[in-house]
């Protein structure tokens, strides 16, 4: 975060800087649980990309990674093509802001339309917004703009952007709070803090739970959330699992159900930045306990479900990737339960961004920095996973 905010913030900057040198402030969960010999081989699928936030599978076995700065690449057999995406709209690159998720249209086979969020504006108003387009496999057209978060801002943090799609079609998206604006997450009247839930053209769905309450935003699907990093759909179980980071501890994920309070500012395991209490309650009527929580804090980002091939014995496990521990987790589910978590380095020892499940099952794990890379993780031959 305090590389991040340097760009446009001093103070905030100053702020961080301070909290992230301090180190005991964000102790990584790790030393405290045992990390396993990882059970994979690590290879490089590519390299060369500015901050790779996200990936999306296509048809033909290319990927569509998103770069923070705001550029759309294409990935093809391993190489990065010179040329990003043309027609990506202009995105608010400051802080935390840029592009987001890339994620493809149930019907992209035959529609070519795919999905981008990022952060939008100036540094005195600027949102969460997700676009729409046609992909002709170089460029974009027809951008629409279907859904932008309101109000805006005047911070360069905590905005979300991550999408998926629900087993109706329908498409859930992340809203942030804003980081100064935590008061708002527990307040319908406005985006921050929520997950949203809309129609692939932008309309609300006739069902969304607060779409008959005059003093709710109708595209609120849950709300009390901090900085969600991830949310994905399982549909073997019908659940929705998000993820978020806490302050200094109480990170978090969640399984969502529709007009659900999940607490934040009012419930939190973690304290501020500065070590001064946000709040005395860990429980409260009404609000929604954590499904995993990790206080200290490991910064979780990507979640992924396995399924595939490669990793039996992980089938419908999650996989999460962090930033401050620089590790992927498993986390074993059995009887729809989390149970244990394994803890695994990559020799890397760098900020993990991304995870996903490529289609012939190996897991793509993608590095947050400058020159970041695509690491592609098979079971290791030893192993014989």
């Amino acid at each position: 975060m305090a590389n991040d905010v340097a760009r446009t913030n001093p103070f905030i900057a100053a702020f961080a800087g301070a909290v992230f040198a301090a180190g005991a402030l964000l102790t990584p969960a790790a030393a405290q649980e045992a990390v396993h010999a990882a059970p994979f081989d690590v290879e490089t699928l590519a390299e060369g990309l500015d901050h790779p936030w996200n990936v999306a599978f296509l048809p033909d076995g290319a990927m569509l990674v998103t770069e923070l700065p705001g550029r759309l690449r294409l990935v093809r057999r391993g190489e990065v093509m010179p040329e990003p995406v043309a027609g990506v709209p202009e995105v608010y690159y400051a802080g935390q802001g840029g592009l987001f998720d890339v994620l493809l249209d149930p019907d992209f086979a035959q529609n070519r339309v795919i999905y981008l969020s990022f952060a939008h504006g100036t540094p005195e108003a600027n949102n969460t917004r997700v676009v729409r387009a046609t992909f002709d496999g170089k460029a974009l057209s027809n951008v629409e703009t279907i859904f932008d978060a309101s109000p805006q801002k005047d911070t360069p943090v905590h905005y979300g952007g991550r999408m998926t799609l629900k087993g109706d079609g329908t498409l859930l998206v992340t809203v942030g709070d804003g980081f100064d604006y935590r008061e708002d997450a527990q307040r319908l009247s406005n985006h921050l803090g929520t997950v949203v839930r809309i129609n692939r053209d932008g309309t609300v769905p006739e069902d969304n739970p607060f779409v008959n309450d005059n003093d709710a935003l109708p595209e609120i699907f849950t709300y009390g959330h901090r900085n969600q990093q991830a949310i994905l759909y399982d549909a073997a179980s019908d659940r929705i699992y998000e993820q978020e980071h806490g302050p200094r501890g109480g990170d978090e994920v969640n399984v969502l159900e529709p007009g659900k309070n999940y607490g934040w500012p009012v419930i939190t395991g973690g304290v501020d930045y500065s070590g001064a209490q946000i709040s005395p309650y860990e429980e409260y009527p009404g609000m929604e306990q954590p499904w995993v929580e990790w206080t200290p804090s490991i910064a979780p980002a990507g979640m992924a479900l396995y399924e595939g091939a490669m990793f039996k014995d992980w089938e419908g496990d999650l996989l999460v990737t962090s930033l401050v521990e620089m590790s992927l987790r498993r986390i074993d589910i059995e009887d729809g339960a989390p149970k244990a978590q394994e803890v695994y380095l990559v020799p890397q020892q760098t900020r993990l961004r991304d995870v996903a499940v490529a289609p012939d099952g190996a897991i793509l794990v993608l590095t947050d920095e400058e020159e970041g890379k695509i690491l592609r993780l098979t079971p290791a031959k030893a192993s014989g996973s």
